[in-house]
């Protein structure tokens, strides 16, 4: 992470905008939607740990490593990728939108960790004027889920984009989809 923020001071000085993407879903599965080995009952903890590591972990040290930079921005913005699978609100409804998904002890908690993680980075920052909020692109097609995601890159990437270039009275401490907000 040094590395990295070195050389974008080195270039630029600043960072307007940090999308933090970092995202692995577990052990391999095509999909949170096919998460066997993450019923919690059985899952190895290993595993577990190594998604948090990437999902959660992995954004705080980048996050740290960049604040240096955000803080000379004009505009700064923090966007923390997560996904729907992160609402508790909708995945505690037995009857609602995901009632069918597998139970998931590593990637869901982790993008809920991460979206929790987003409202204190926001509420600490807010007095820099730096924006930070967690997006959820949706079913996108990816690597991540074998390509079956119903969702082009361009597609998910728009709320990305929206939530970057906020004006200074935009929201912070959102999660956000491009239907609008989350429920958490």
């Amino acid at each position: 992470m040094t590395a990295a923020a070195q050389q974008v001071e080195a270039r630029f000085g600043h960072l307007d905008v940090l999308i933090n993407n970092a995202g692995i879903t577990g052990s391999g599965q095509v999909s949170p939607m096919d998460a066997f080995d993450q019923i919690p009952s059985t899952v190895d903890p290993d595993m577990v740990r190594a998604v948090f590591e990437t999902n959660v972990f992995g954004v705080i040290a980048v996050t740290n490593a960049m604040l240096p930079l955000l803080r000379r921005s004009s505009a700064p913005r923090i966007v923390n990728v997560s996904s729907h699978a992160a609402s508790l609100t909708l995945n505690s409804d037995l009857d609602g939108p995901f009632a069918d998904l597998l139970p998931s002890a590593a990637y869901s908690p982790s993008k809920s960790a991460l979206t929790a993680l987003t409202v204190q980075y926001a509420k600490e920052l807010r007095k820099d004027g730096i924006l930070v909020n967690a997006v959820a692109p949706g079913y996108v097609d990816t690597d991540s889920n074998n390509h079956t995601g119903v969702r082009t890159v361009a597609q998910g990437a728009a709320i990305l984009v929206r939530l970057a270039t906020l004006d200074a009275d935009g929201p912070t401490a959102g999660f956000f989809s491009d239907e609008g907000q989350v429920p958490w």
